[in-house]
């Protein structure tokens, strides 16, 4: 499984199955005498070619990412794949691999020189290397007959990595019999694994000295090999299970499969503890994942009396015989994992306190120093994910602060929205008085409007009857015109008559002259010119002349009448006719 950097945000709901394969060992462990046969001829259909492929790689059971990759080879590279997968071929089924590790499994197998023979010469160990290799080799109907129901190769599998935890401890145990009480101390985590491992294979076990001598007579008529590798390769085969969907939904429905591997960690190999590591962090990031391994390393602080959780992991953390990038990487990743991958926040700070109680803290503060690259990424990935709860809690402070702000804010926009909803119905109320008011308005306009009609319409009559009436008034006086003009006449010709009568008589005498003007002085005579431009002054009053006609300007508009008034022909009378008459 890839170190990842950081790890934030919650576990995905379906993970392909978090182990790392060696694809390029799948093309290299070929049978020797195979190797050596002449190279079958390609088919010339290329149809046919994909199809056997495509079997070929759901025989594989490979991860998406890398099956694409492989589709992506040219016929050449497929075609020397298709070979190379037809050319190995399972050279045993998984029954003889299980009978043999049942036969490791029964104490009466030492005293029967038939099972003796059934063994052979090969050794746990190598039994162990020859399951791991087909299960990571071999198609994946193998894999899936050794976990049938017929066969159960998991639980077998278990049920010796459990024996030979018991094996490790009690071998531990006779080791240091005259060491120191601290390193006794150490060792009763190993023997409560022992105990553990017991109960899961359904035995009790005393390891009593004449046991402990039984059970090594039993490990040497066997032929079996070193404990160690025995479980590093147990938890490589279970690798190798996991390495496909269907045995890794085995392996998590399985709770004595995960307590095995989680008490697998008292291993003293720090690569074998690193690969521990690897799975369990692999079933932590799948969905439901987190609480398996929660539980695990619950029961593995009853069965090992840890006074905290996950103090054994921490104590081969921090205090260790010899530095182990692989192990310490591995550690570090498992802790960001099982730390930053929980959806609960309270959950997330509790697991978080729980390593700052062990020490975590101040110890990464030491690692920053370390020139390994991959270990700082992690311890980098763990403190940007930490919840610092004091400036939670100033943050939750700042935030009630705002919240109250906040509703404050939203009485005042509640207040002024009232206000507005009020302006709003003023104003609607006033727009509709305004409309009202306006159509009033617009109806006295319409009146108006009518009545200057109808105005109109009787001015025009009126003009029309006026310039009737002066059209007959016209007539009329043009129809009275004659007669003025005849008796006009008769007038003239009267007068006429009457002095031509009287012209026998004397001519009257014309009236006297005016009387003379008073002396009066003559004028002064006009100043002298003023040769400066300026307007000559005034004449004497009296002395200024009449104007002409021309001169004159008629104030009032001259009438032009249509009409002229008879003339008559009068004469001036006589002074002794005007004797009687008392105007004279």
């Amino acid at each position: 499984m890839g170190n990842s950097a950081s790890v934030k945000g919650p576990p995905p709901e379906t993970s392909p199955p978090p182990v790392n394969l060696f694809t390029a060992e799948l093309y290299r462990n070929v049978n020797v005498r195979a190797s050596v046969r002449a190279k079958l001829p390609m088919p010339a259909d290329q149809m046919e070619l994909e199809r056997r492929f495509t079997k070929v790689l759901a025989s594989m059971d490979l991860p998406p990412d890398k099956a694409k990759v492989l589709k992506q080879y040219d016929l050449e590279r497929k075609w020397e794949i298709i070979c190379d997968q037809e050319r190995v071929q399972a050279k045993d089924p998984p029954s003889l691999y299980l009978k043999k590790l049942k036969t490791y499994l029964d104490p009466k197998a030492s005293r029967s020189a038939k099972k003796r023979k059934m063994l052979g010469d090969s050794t746990s160990t190598q039994v162990l290397r020859d399951l791991e290799i087909c299960l990571r080799t071999n198609p994946i109907e193998w894999v899936k007959e050794f976990l049938n129901d017929e066969h159960h190769g998991l639980d077998c599998l278990i049920n010796y990595l459990g024996f030979r935890l018991m094996m490790m401890r009690a071998e531990a145990r006779n080791a240091n019999k005259t060491e120191s009480d601290d390193n006794i101390s150490v060792n009763s985590v190993g023997t409560n694994v022992i105990n553990s491992c017991s109960k899961m294979n359904g035995r009790t076990s005393h390891f009593d000295s004449q046991d402990a001598r039984r059970r090594s007579r039993h490990v040497l008529k066997l032929k079996m090999g070193d404990t160690k590798d025995d479980i590093h390769i147990c938890i490589m085969c279970l690798r190798a299970i996991m390495n496909n969907k269907h045995g890794f939904s085995m392996v998590i429905q399985s709770t004595d499969a995960i307590n095995g591997i989680a008490l697998s960690l008292t291993h003293k190999s720090p690569r074998t503890k690193a690969l521990v590591l690897e799975l369990l962090a692999a079933i932590c990031l799948v969905k439901g994942g987190h609480e398996i391994i929660v539980e695990a390393f619950d029961h593995f602080k009853e069965v090992c009396q840890e006074k905290r959780r996950f103090e054994t992991l921490m104590g081969f953390f921090m205090y260790y015989e010899e530095f182990h990038v692989e192990f310490m990487v591995a550690c570090m990743q498992f802790i960001n994992i099982i730390v930053h991958s929980v959806n609960d926040m309270n959950y997330r700070v509790h697991l978080q306190y729980e390593f700052t109680q062990l020490g975590l803290d101040n110890y990464l503060e030491k690692l920053r120093i370390h020139e390994s690259e991959e270990l700082q990424v992690q311890i980098s990935a763990y403190l940007d994910n930490v919840f610092d709860v004091a400036a939670l809690m100033e943050d939750s402070e700042t935030k009630t602060a705002a919240l109250e702000k906040v509703a404050d804010l939203e009485d005042e926009l509640g207040h002024a929205h009232n206000r507005l909803g009020q302006l709003e119905r003023d104003a609607a109320a006033q727009i509709a008085n305004l409309e009202r008011a306006l159509m009033e308005t617009r109806s006295e306009r319409d009146k108006l409007k009518e009545g200057r009609r109808q105005a109109e319409e009787e001015a025009e009559t009126l003009r029309r009857e006026s310039a009737n009436y002066r059209a007959s008034l016209d007539e009329k006086n043009m129809n009275m015109f004659p007669r003025e003009s005849s008796s006009s006449s008769g007038v003239s010709s009267c007068s006429s008559t009457g002095g031509g009568s009287s012209g026998g008589g004397e001519t009257p005498p014309p009236p006297p002259p005016p009387p003379p003007l008073p002396n009066v002085a003559p004028p002064p005579p006009p100043p002298p010119m003023i040769s400066s431009g300026a307007p000559p002054p005034p004449p004497p009053p009296g002395l200024m002349p009449l104007p002409t006609e021309k001169d004159c300007m008629t104030i009032k508009r001259q009438i032009q009448t249509k009409n002229r008034l008879p003339t008559l022909n009068w004469a001036a009378m006589r002074p002794n006719q005007v004797d009687r008459y008392i105007y004279r």
